[in-house]
């Protein structure tokens, strides 16, 4: 294979001049040692037998080679250099051979090499508008694997500045010609308690084990799947294991909740000039949901009966990547005999710190309102400080821990030691992109 490529690039090799049209006065010519105008071309037959990543080191290294030589506009980026002044221009020029002039992707017989599952589709609404500017960024500018996709991606950071990365991830985001999507920038990082109001597609596995009093583990696994522009399924299955007077610890099914999900609105602002990712904006959603009598009463994983529920979630982007959730509803009884109908506020504040578009970190604090509707009941407060983190370079597996401590009424609700692993099923598998 190795002697293959080489003799491919013999035969190809051959000087010749390669002339930029920079806008500038005269046109700045290299002459260099390189392969004829066709290889360049990824339609060519014989070129597309030479291997992709070769091609791509070829085309790169004439883009550097380009504006490493074009002394007289020393000042400008290479897009400037080639009359290319708005993301719409610079991704046709250097975007749309692989992924398409309307952003679905060349067809594979042009391309030249296959697409992998990852792929984008910029024009698919529902595959662009969930993801964050943050990540269309980074992979831009630092190519596919700095977020854990195929090498293919080439990096763009040396020749393009980061405003013109800026205008390519602008124009990118607008692909999606349906106007309601929720963007993907409005979709905060997950709490501990408070539901968001973002619609997702992911797994999650909580974890509450009691730091002091009666031995309790109590888990929860979240299957979460968005559908359309506004709505969202929610199955929540709990289990845990609880402490029996005189007989050990008494593990069992809790009771299952069945919710849907509708966002009401939602809406991304961003000024002129500004990176999208420093956007604010806010989302509205509401949810129904019904918890099943599946858990066993006798040793405490259940409630017995039917329960209807209902709230609604408003999440708040702020300047500095600061966030704001809050969540209000209520819980009510089918039959109300020995559960009381209670309500409830959730809110969590947040700041999103990442380095260089690498690992993020999103410290919270949640403060927590709960109160049953029976006579004599007290307003039930907890604090809970808690921090998520990334766990792979695709970012689509993260995990959260936190301490919930109750501030009052205090018999019966000990400290809880608790924790999530999340899994974003919708951007890869859990084993992808580590």
């Amino acid at each position: 294979m190795e002697r293959r490529t080489q003799n491919q690039e013999s035969k190809y090799a051959n000087e010749s001049h390669l002339q930029f049209n920079t806008g500038c006065s005269p046109a700045v010519t290299i002459s260099m040692v390189t392969l004829r105008c066709r290889v360049c071309s990824l339609q060519d037959p014989e070129a597309a037998r030479l291997p992709i990543s070769l091609r791509y080191r070829i085309i790169l290294a004439l883009l550097m080679l380009a504006y490493a030589n074009a002394s007289e506009a020393a000042d400008a980026s290479l897009s400037q250099q080639l009359g290319l002044h708005d993301g719409a221009a610079i991704y046709q020029s250097a975007c749309a051979a692989c992924h398409g002039p309307n952003g679905h992707g060349t067809p594979q017989v042009s391309a030249g090499f296959d697409q992998p599952d990852s792929f984008p589709h910029f024009d698919k609404c529902e595959e662009t508008t969930p993801e964050f500017t943050r990540d269309y960024t980074a992979v831009i500018r630092n190519g596919g694997p700095a977020r854990g996709f195929s090498q293919i991606m080439p990096a763009f950071a040396a020749v393009l500045t980061p405003d013109e990365i800026n205008e390519v991830v602008r124009y990118l985001r607008s692909s999606c010609g349906e106007p309601g999507w929720p963007q993907g920038e409005l979709n905060v990082p997950r709490a501990l308690v408070t539901d968001k109001a973002f619609p997702e597609s992911e797994t999650v596995l909580t974890t509450a084990v009691n730091a002091h009093g009666p031995a309790a583990v109590h888990d929860e696994i979240d299957y979460e799947h968005a559908f359309g522009k506004h709505d969202q399924i929610e199955v929540a299955v709990p289990f845990g294991w609880m402490h029996q007077p005189g007989a050990g610890l008494g593990a069992g099914l809790g009771d299952i909740v069945i919710g849907e999900k509708h966002v009401l609105y939602s809406r991304l602002n961003s000024a002129p000039g500004e990176p999208l990712y420093n956007s604010t904006g806010s989302i509205l959603s509401i949810q129904g949901e019904v918890t099943l009598p599946t858990g066993n009463v006798g040793k405490g994983l259940g409630e017995g009966e039917t329960v209807f529920g209902a709230f609604a979630a408003y999440d708040v982007l702020l300047p500095a990547d600061t966030f704001i959730q809050l969540q209000a509803g209520g819980d009510f009884p089918l039959h109300g005999h020995d559960t009381p109908n209670s309500v409830f506020i959730n809110s969590a504040f947040g700041k999103l710190i990442s380095r260089d578009f690498g690992r993020q970190w999103s410290p919270m604090i949640e403060i927590l309102a709960k109160r049953d509707l029976g006579a004599g009941a007290v307003t039930d407060w907890d604090v809970l400080p808690e921090f998520q983190v990334t766990l792979n370079r695709r970012q689509h597996v993260r995990a959260a821990l936190g301490f919930r401590w109750p501030l009052n009424d205090t018999a019966g609700r000990p400290k809880q030691v608790m924790a999530y692993v999340l899994w974003d099923w919708f951007d890869g598998g859990l084993l992808e992109g580590w």
